[in-house]
């Protein structure tokens, strides 16, 4: 088990990690979500002893990393798949980490096979893709056969058919009673993968607990209901009928209605007595990547500016702990997608009218073009990339 307490990390001024505490169970995959910036990298690098904490401590099985006994057979890691020896074979690499854990080499040909570079073993490791190198830093990490495993982003360019593999090793690995942890923004493969979330924002613990509580608590089900699309005069009478009955009705881009408020059934009986047909009548649920994105759109660090809709989001409000923040939380307005409604608040109300921004003015024809400047950026600490 891993359990981390009170873990804080400072590079200068810059806080990368603020006051962590959690604990990754065996038996379960655990995932370690949060925006660039957030900390998860300088977090995984503190579990492994690579940097010290400012403040707090972090354990393995009840020890520091750096006081395990041959920590490879202990401690299996995938942080950087390029920090290898561009001029070793794949079995070269893999042998000399070996030799220093004291590890049969029998052993290496083993991980080879797992995965899928035995063809592959006699190359030197400079000529490798993107995902041969993803596939030799997990057979690095599993070589000691340790009961811990850390991953950082494991699935970075594999294919379809690698992504899959990775994902049936690490629920194969956690039925096993191995501690898994990792780390990764591919939300739909986290949703897949995953049983237990662990996510932060600027260094600090937004939530701790199951994935399906996670998407529970921060989105709301909704029933999606179509009528015939040559009647549109039915679909504005059921939205009548469902908003009358304490019903929240959304529509949405492609004609349906998304309903919330009302169970399927009410909703069924609500159609027959208008006599209203309907084409579809279905439960949803939001996926994990909308639960994300409600839960962290106040802790993302870095925004596009070259945004022309950027002056209708709403400004981010100030970081709080979770038991501070209150039930209203702004919407993430996005073309052709609707972030589900917060749980126990309608928000179907009609929204004040956005203020368009004032036009810019139009210099004279013959006016010297102003000289153009650039904002300065303050300059980050030395090592404060490894804080994302």
């Amino acid at each position: 088990m891993i359990e981390a307490v009170g873990l804080t990390k400072q590079y200068g001024a810059k806080t990368a990690v603020d006051n962590l505490s959690f604990q990754v169970r065996p038996g379960h995959v655990t995932g370690f979500l949060g925006p660039n910036g957030s900390g998860k990298s300088t977090t995984m690098r503190m579990i492994l002893g690579l940097d010290r904490p400012t403040a707090g401590h972090v354990t393995i099985g009840g020890h520091p990393f750096r006081q395990l006994p041959n920590a490879p057979r202990q401690v299996g890691a995938l942080l950087d798949a390029k920090a290898v020896h561009g001029g070793r074979s794949a079995r070269n690499h893999l042998l000399s980490l070996a030799q220093l854990a004291g590890i049969p080499a029998q052993r290496v040909d083993e991980v080879l096979g797992v995965v899928g570079l035995q063809d592959v073993a006699r190359r030197r490791s400079n000529g490798f893709s993107l995902g041969m190198g993803q596939r030799l830093g997990i057979a690095a990490a599993l070589l000691g056969d340790p009961q811990v495993l850390l991953f950082d982003e494991p699935v970075n360019g594999l294919d379809p058919e690698g992504i899959l593999w990775v994902r049936n090793l690490m629920k194969k690995l956690a039925s096993e009673g191995r501690t898994v942890f990792v780390s990764s923004h591919l939300m739909s493969e986290m949703a897949l993968t995953a049983d237990h979330l662990i996510v932060i924002g600027r260094g600090r613990l937004l939530a701790d607990m199951s994935v399906t509580d996670f998407i529970s608590a921060n989105s709301a089900d909704f029933a999606r209901v179509r009528t015939p699309q040559t009647d549109p005069a039915q679909r504005e009478k059921l939205t009548t009928a469902l908003t009358e009955a304490g019903g929240g009705v959304m529509p949405e881009p492609d004609g349906a209605l998304r309903v919330t408020g009302l169970a399927l059934p009410r909703i069924s009986d609500l159609a027959h007595e208008a006599d209203i047909r309907l084409w579809e009548l279905s439960p949803h649920q939001a996926s994990l990547e909308e639960a994300y994105m409600r839960m962290t759109q106040s802790a993302v660090d870095y925004r596009s500016t070259d945004d022309r809709l950027a002056h209708l989001q709403p400004p981010a409000a100030p970081y709080q702990l979770p038991e501070q923040q209150g039930p209203v939380i702004p919407e993430v307005p996005q073309q052709g997608w609707y972030a589900p409604p917060p749980p126990g608040q309608n928000p179907y109300a009609t929204p004040a009218a956005p203020v368009a921004p004032a036009a810019p003015a139009v210099p004279p024809q013959n006016a010297p073009a102003a000289p153009r400047t650039m904002q300065p950026q303050p300059q980050s600490p030395q090592n404060a990339e490894d804080a994302r």
